[in-house]
């Protein structure tokens, strides 16, 4: 009994080997899901006639990736931050186009789609690769700025050319961590000084965050960096 049985333990375990070799190399497939719960507002009925579910669940996967090998640069597990799945949920709620908590839990206004009188299709789209940079960037574990994660999430917007036309300028804003457009605007001149420096420091922002980044990757404190990007730009707005 006990040789007979042999052949198949060897099996059994061989298997079991691959699938876990298997796993170990596929650990960041991410799920995506997309709940509608508003499929009866007038920005829901606009959703599902305009953009749809199966168009949303490909976006994801198409940004996750783009944020992988081009924002972030993270080629292996190791730099990645772990996320099993996105959830998106269609909501009926005032005040933002969309949020992103719980790490990875992305809400978007149906009252905000339908109040947008544009290409409603490619707004979502770069709402979503704001959205989805919330998911898989670095903060400090809460210690970075906040204006510096928002511009970082529309950095990627910026990078990807998804940006609407009202986006900031070159040279604008009042100071490097405003946020959203104007440090994603600084974070590219950063970018011209050092190849890969979002992605550079994205990586040094995982468990902290110290303003010294700044000068460790460009030779310069950022309140110099900020004022040489200035007048970089100055009269140009």
């Amino acid at each position: 009994m006990h040789l007979a049985m042999a052949p198949y333990t060897i099996f059994m375990f061989t298997l079991l080997t691959f699938l876990l070799s298997f796993h170990g190399i596929d650990a960041n497939v991410v799920k995506y899901n997309v709940y509608h719960i508003a499929e009866n507002h007038p920005g829901g009925i606009k959703f599902t006639k305009l953009i749809g579910i199966p168009y949303t669940k490909q976006l994801m996967g198409k940004i996750n990736n783009y944020l992988w090998s081009t924002i972030f640069q993270q080629n292996t597990d190791a730099d990645r931050k772990i996320v099993e799945s996105v959830d998106l949920y269609l909501k009926d709620f005032k005040g933002a186009e969309g949020i992103t908590w719980w790490s990875s839990r992305i809400n978007v206004s149906v009252v905000y789609l339908d109040g947008y009188q544009g290409d409603l299709k490619w707004e979502f789209t770069s709402l979503m690769y704001h959205e989805m940079t919330h998911v898989f960037q670095w903060n400090g574990e809460g210690k970075a700025p906040v204006g510096l994660t928002e511009g970082i999430a529309d950095y990627t917007i910026l990078k990807a050319n998804y940006f609407p036309p009202a986006f900031a300028k070159p040279g604008s804003g009042d100071k490097w961590d405003q946020g959203y457009d104007f440090t994603a605007r600084f974070l590219e001149y950063c970018d011209s000084l050092v190849p890969n420096f979002v992605a550079k420091l994205n990586k040094r922002i995982r468990k902290t965050f110290d303003v010294s980044f700044f000068k460790e990757l460009t030779g310069k404190p950022v309140e110099q960096l900020w004022k040489d990007y200035k007048a970089k730009y100055a009269g140009k707005n």
